[in-house]
């Protein structure tokens, strides 16, 4: 398939990060329990409001800077500002401190607490930027079998992604683009709706690039899989230019 293809902490950089990015309010019907910010720069997003905010490390920085109020922190705490950290903890967040030598990245932790949490749909809000390895690792972890009973999406930077176990319907717009993933295992029966390169009970392994820049050509997508995960990653498009 182939197709086209810092914030600072002042009042009115906090209100400018909040006018950012809305996509995600078009794409996702429902509003998270839980939303999570991890490290990193990124652009300005308008996080919906009413649910617990979880801050992964230095993602604390971030939060504050798109004028979130953090409930809590939780990770090694090696890469928050201490201003900030001092700020939450004036404001009564909870502070959950790990040791640097630790066996899951500060995300993980994040993710684990929003279980502890009880929620049932979940919003990651991360960078693309920093290291490779961090990034793929982070992509994988949001389709761990261990959090198959939460709905997972995810800014990644420009970037928004889903995680699809079942069926989700994704509102978008015509000609943005959507790539699918296998993670962990085949996706077996994966059946869409509403894309120019529609699957029919396909089978989808890790590491095909079977799924890669398909395309809306109504403004719902329907994904269906009988057994298995996906990963759907809808890069913000740019002008020009075709990518296979």
């Amino acid at each position: 398939m182939c197709r086209h293809m810092d914030v600072t902490e002042d009042d009115a950089a906090r209100r400018a990060a909040r006018s950012g990015d809305t996509r995600l309010h078009a794409a996702t019907s429902s509003t998270p329990d839980v939303v999570i910010v991890a490290s990193g720069p990124g652009p300005a997003v308008d996080v919906p409001d009413g649910a617990t905010v979880v801050a992964a490390d230095g993602g604390l920085d971030r939060a504050r800077a798109l004028g979130l109020d953090v409930d809590v922190v939780i990770g090694d705490l090696d890469s928050v500002s201490p201003e900030s950290l001092a700020a939450a903890e004036a404001g009564g967040a909870r502070v959950a401190r790990h040791p640097v030598a630790k066996d899951a990245t500060d995300l993980e932790l994040a993710l684990d607490e929003a279980l502890e949490l009880g929620a049932r749909r979940a919003l990651v809000v991360a960078s693309d930027g920093g290291r490779l390895d961090h990034l793929l690792a982070s992509l994988l972890l949001l389709a761990s079998d261990r959090y198959a009973a939460v709905r997972l999406d995810a800014l990644v930077g420009d970037a928004l992604v889903h995680v699809i176990r079942g069926e989700r319907a994704l509102a978008g717009r015509v000609g943005e683009t959507l790539t699918l993933l296998a993670v962990g295992a085949p996706a077996d029966g994966v059946t869409t709706t509403g894309l120019e390169y529609p699957l029919a009970g396909e089978t989808l392994v890790p590491g095909s690039t079977r799924g890669v820049s398909n395309v809306f050509v109504q403004a719902e997508v329907v994904v269906r899989v009988s057994s298995g995960a996906l990963i759907a990653i809808r890069p913000r498009d740019g002008e020009g230019g075709r990518s296979c």
